[in-house]
């Protein structure tokens, strides 16, 4: 099995190496113990100091004291189609990284779709887009490792067609059947007879459904269009924007290369810091 690897990387943010490495080493744990198993992939998680060191192969979520537009968070591709992630460093940084984390892994280019039916009634089959954090996003739902908090996620048996005992639909079990949406998280589907979006989302009072209206999809990219959709809406419910409390400022001084022969791709850097330039613009 082909491992996927994915970077923390400290972009224009001050958060120092030891905080972003413990991070990194608990999701590296999450994404071994807990989701590889369960979804049957393979993957590293590693800490890289800018954009500069990211090798090639590697997946990178971006960590920014400040991405201006709110709604840039989340999940994105390069110019190459390649997948990255932004993630404010706030309160809620952790949450945020682990999620991006691991719906990169188990949907890197954001359009993986299953066929199911649909939580409407009369609606018939529809395709579903698989996030697996999205239903059970919200900080109550989340949990630790290393002390770190890290977010819930669905098992591949939560687009089952009924309820069953004993089955495990998320990784903390707070989903307890199928297509079950939680408060502060939403589903998304898409009905190819009216050839439009939905969604469930609960980010009121109770849970409600509703057509996607001039949802705006760019080069096929369907987890970039919805996760702009509801970013806000995303950001309160995972309780993030505030800062970090105790922050330690970025040192300016940076100690000499430990790896003599690392192997450097400037010019990527440069292309990703372009991208996340353009979509960080305030629209």
């Amino acid at each position: 099995m082909l491992a996927r690897h994915v970077a923390l990387v400290a972009e224009g943010s001050r958060i120092t190496m030891r905080e972003l490495s413990a991070v990194a080493a608990a999701l590296q744990k999450q994404a071994t113990r807990d989701l590889g198993p369960l979804w049957k992939v393979q993957a590293t998680v590693t800490a890289f100091e800018t954009l500069n060191d990211l090798p090639l192969d590697y997946w990178p979520v971006v960590i920014m004291d400040d991405i201006k537009d709110p709604q840039a968070a989340g999940y994105h591709e390069d110019k190459n189609g390649q997948p990255f992630a932004l993630v404010q460093y706030d309160t809620g940084w952790t949450l945020t990284a682990s999620h991006e984390t691991l719906e990169m892994l188990i949907d890197p280019f954001g359009r993986r779709l299953v066929a199911g039916g649909s939580p409407v009634k009369g609606q018939g089959r529809v395709r579903f887009l698989v996030e697996v954090c999205d239903p059970s996003e919200a900080a109550e739902y989340a949990y630790r490792i290393n002390g770190v908090t890290v977010s819930d996620f669905y098992t591949p048996h939560y687009f089952e067609p009924h309820k069953a005992t004993g089955v495990r639909y998320s990784f903390t079990e707070s989903i307890t059947q199928p297509k079950q949406v939680l408060r502060g998280g939403y589903l998304s589907w898409h009905d190819s007879e009216t050839r439009s979006w939905w969604q469930r989302s609960w980010f009121g009072t109770k849970p409600v459904d509703q057509e996607i209206k001039d949802l705006k999809v760019s080069n096929g990219n369907l987890r970039e269009a919805l996760d702009r959709y509801r970013e806000l809406d995303r950001a309160k419910a995972m309780r993030r924007g505030e800062k970090p409390a105790g922050a330690m400022k970025r040192v300016a001084a940076r100690g000499p290369r430990t790896v003599a022969d690392m192997v450097q791709a400037p010019g990527r850097a440069a292309m990703l810091r372009a991208t996340i330039k353009s979509v960080t613009a305030r629209r």
